[in-house]
């Protein structure tokens, strides 16, 4: 059986700006330190909530070895390698690799709109380069390209290839994936509102976007359902629905940014293209977030 990255909430940690739109370093360092304190049971490095695709080469490198470093070993650090250009990815995995990632997450070429033949020589390349783990990142209504349950259970036959985030939102993806790969691979939420309902296929956990203001809470919601108490998990997964849902409410990391500055963790705006929240989208993530008395 393949190792097993994590169990539990894995944080898709949002990468902080200063008012200029330049990385703020000092408060990624902040926000490591209380994910850690908080039981965050992995961390995610520049994936989409991390602003990857408007970080250059140079800060993409800098975020997560600056991770790592903070982290130091105490949970494991996975970083987002993917890339629509297969050469670009593996360099990336490999830097990655160096700087002393856990593993890597790579979501599927977008734009490109591979073949599944393609999509197999893309994943087991970038596979073979590394000697760490690989998970899998199927989000098709970002990417274009969905992956098929017969490419995943074929890319799961792969020693480095451990784990699938799953966010296409099709609960019965989740069922038949499970069904077609076993104990071959594991499978995290890659959406806040289904990780009860995927843990009860065989899930693993979650990759969060919500664990960014809510970390020990998402921890307990998995963490219960791991010691078998599965009401308690339910309660968290209905209660937090309405607070998934508002920080949705336009393009992720836009609305989850939003909220932690009106929670005072001042982690600045988002890269163009992306803007703030206009007023009534904002008036409702601020009336939800009182609503929880996070604010």
């Amino acid at each position: 059986m393949k190792k097993c990255l994590f169990e539990g909430a894995g944080v898709a940690l949002i990468t902080p700006m200063h008012k200029d739109g330049s990385v703020n370093y000092e408060k990624l360092t902040e926000l490591v330190n209380w994910q850690i304190e908080n039981n965050t049971d992995a961390i995610i490095a520049c994936g989409t909530t991390g602003e990857s695709s408007t970080l250059s080469h140079e800060e993409h490198c800098k975020v997560i070895e600056k991770i790592v470093q903070v982290t130091n070993g105490r949970i494991p650090v996975i970083a987002g390698t993917g890339s629509n250009n297969t050469n670009y990815a593996v360099e990336l995995s490999i830097e990655a690799q160096k700087m002393g990632a856990s593993g890597v997450l790579v979501v599927a070429p977008y734009y490109n709109k591979a073949s599944q033949t393609g999509l197999i020589k893309h994943y087991n390349l970038i596979a073979d380069s590394i000697d760490i783990p690989l998970i899998i990142y199927d989000i098709p209504s970002r990417t274009g390209c969905k992956i098929t349950i017969d490419t995943l259970s074929t890319l799961a036959d792969h020693p480095n290839i451990v784990g699938v985030k799953a966010a296409s939102g099709v609960i019965s993806d989740v069922a038949s994936l499970s069904a077609a790969c076993g104990d071959k691979i594991d499978i995290y939420s890659g959406n806040d509102d289904q990780i009860v309902p995927i843990m009860s296929l065989g899930g693993k956990g979650v990759i969060s976007v919500i664990s960014n203001i809510l970390p020990q809470k998402t921890h307990d919601l998995c963490q219960f359902y791991l010691n078998g108490k599965c009401s308690e998990s339910t309660d968290i997964q209905i209660d937090l629905i309405d607070l998934v849902h508002a920080l949705f409410i336009d393009v992720n990391p836009i609305p989850i940014k939003e909220a932690m500055n009106m929670m005072g963790m001042n982690v600045g705006p988002c890269r163009l293209p992306l803007c703030e929240l206009d007023e009534p989208k904002l008036k409702v993530l601020k009336d939800c977030l009182k609503k929880h008395n996070i604010i």
